[in-house]
């Protein structure tokens, strides 16, 4: 698992040179089918990818967001495969803000066992996984990532592009010392080093858009929750759709009588 973590994250690396050299220039966007950005910059990370991650193991299928029509007969019956956003948060990248990530995991049984978080503009990497623990890189410094003990008030969250009044009707029941807004799968990282306690998400995403950091964090001592309580899980269903969820650090957080 060490060897993989490695591998994937200098995977994720060249993923992110790919996406910079897009960065840097002027580039046009266009419109997927359900109306999300397109840009050359997550297809060049998208091959690169796809054409690197066989290297470790030809035998393990992949699932990326833009090569996201697997028919659900044929997925439903993998029991280990990566799971891969190749560019999360193409808002943010559009805006250039910086806030934008690449997602690689693997994925056994449903549960996230191995996952690599990349912001290339901030140079800041998080991976880790089950039984290894996780740990985060940023030019040049590194470190262990770990969850911190939470303590009213909270500090929280949320999402840049999308927030809705459900989301802020349950910020409005806790006692938040600071709400943070960011992109991508950033949230989840802020969570796995201690600097954030919980990101509610009420509105959609893509299971391609939480894998990797639901690693990430689980594996620095924290977790995603569906509403019910249950870990967030992967491929049980044709849709690609998450359900609403709570990541949370400290599992001890009364999150569900704030709901």
């Amino acid at each position: 698992m060490n060897d993989w973590l490695h591998e994937i994250s200098r995977i994720a690396r060249l993923a992110g040179e790919d996406i910079l050299s897009v960065y840097a220039q002027d580039f046009a966007v266009s419109a997927k089918d359900d109306a999300s950005p397109l840009t050359q910059a997550d297809l060049a990370a998208h091959q690169r990818i796809v054409a690197l991650l066989p290297e470790i193991d030809a035998g393990i299928p992949v699932l990326s967001e833009e090569s996201a029509s697997m028919p659900w007969d044929e997925r439903k019956r993998w029991d280990r495969y990566w799971l891969v956003d190749p560019l999360d948060g193409t808002r943010e990248f559009i805006k250039r803000n910086g806030e934008f990530t690449v997602n690689i995991a693997l994925i056994e049984d449903g549960h996230p066992v191995l996952g690599v978080v990349y912001a290339p503009v901030l140079d800041f990497l998080v991976a880790g996984g089950h039984g290894i623990g996780a740990s985060w890189q940023q030019a040049g410094d590194s470190g262990k990532a770990k969850v911190r003990s939470a303590a009213s008030p909270l500090r929280v969250a949320a999402s840049r592009s999308h927030r809705d009044a459900v989301t802020q009707a349950f910020l409005d029941r806790i006692d938040i010392a600071d709400t943070l807004a960011l992109g991508s799968s950033l949230k989840f990282c802020k969570i796995a080093t201690g600097d954030i306690d919980i990101y509610p998400r009420f509105g959609p995403t893509s299971e391609w858009d939480t894998a990797a950091a639901q690693a990430v964090l689980e594996a620095a001592g924290g977790g995603v929750y569906t509403l019910d309580g249950l870990p967030l899980r992967y491929n049980q269903k044709d849709s690609l759709l998450n359900p609403h969820f709570m990541a949370v650090g400290d599992g001890n957080i009364p999150w569900k009588s704030w709901l």
